[in-house]
């Protein structure tokens, strides 16, 4: 079954609004997975705008102690080094904590959120290293990728051990055209020959960024799909409904699709 994992920025985004640790992480995960999630996601930046590097440390911790089941997600950029404000870089955090799972984004310092995959059409030539580093740390690899057929067997050439679909676009044109629509179907159907063409190239696949419960029923049937990070959605669909039943409805859309 797809594993539901939830990113936990949004509720880090929050707490940084005051002093002190309301909402705690901590405690947010623990709801998160007796709510159904298989997976708990952070992306801690070096501006530590929401998830800081000192909250990674306490949710291994927890994870490994309490629900050594659960795997922990961790999201960053491979290239970003330590700085003065107490990021340690994203390769050291990587060895420090050693996590499931390690999700390498080509993302900028500055950028406000993920919007795109690595361009394997272009030599990345740190990225075999950074990703042999995660790997000796523990953690399997994903690479935050476009649907571009032609790269998944680059990024097993690289040594990744699965990828993780930018959803973005096919969020848009759902949103936008509705399920039924050609256009939604056909950017669907991008998805489904990338993902066979990683499944040929011996990766595993995972998805996220702006799923939600409308677009995620259609998304779900994408072959091989192992996991879904969902954050945001989740956390503007729980100001109405709770977190909890939040996570617990995604839960079941994922559920009844692969049942």
């Amino acid at each position: 079954m797809t594993v539901l994992s939830v990113n936990l920025n949004k509720v880090a985004l929050l707490r940084n609004s005051r002093e002190g640790q309301r909402p705690s992480v901590i405690e947010f995960a623990r709801l998160a997975i007796a709510a159904g999630a298989g997976g708990i996601t952070v992306h801690p930046r070096p501006d530590q705008r929401h998830v800081r590097a000192s909250d990674v440390p306490a949710l291994a911790t927890m994870l490994k102690t309490e629900y050594p089941h659960i795997e922990f997600n961790i999201e960053g950029n491979p290239v970003a080094d330590a700085n003065a404000g107490g990021y340690p870089g994203f390769i050291p955090l990587i060895k420090a904590v050693g996590p499931a799972q390690a999700t390498l984004v080509p993302d900028s310092d500055d950028q406000l959120t993920s919007d795109h995959g690595w361009d394997l059409s272009v030599a990345q030539p740190q990225l075999r290293a950074h990703i042999e580093a995660c790997q000796k740390a523990g953690a399997r690899v994903s690479l935050f990728m476009d649907p571009v057929v032609e790269h998944m067997a680059i990024a097993a050439d690289y040594g990744a051990d699965r990828v993780e679909f930018y959803t973005g676009p096919y969020a848009e044109t759902f949103w936008q055209y509705g399920a039924a629509d050609q256009r939604t179907q056909d950017c669907y159907r991008q998805f489904a020959l990338a993902a066979e063409a990683a499944l040929h190239a011996g990766l595993g696949i995972n998805a996220g960024h702006d799923l939600d419960q409308q677009n995620l029923p259609l998304f779900a049937n994408l072959p091989g799909l192992a996991e879904v990070s969902i954050g945001h959605a989740i956390i503007c669909e729980a100001l109405i409904d709770g977190f909890s039943d939040t996570v617990a409805a995604y839960a079941k859309i994922l559920q009844s699709t692969n049942g």
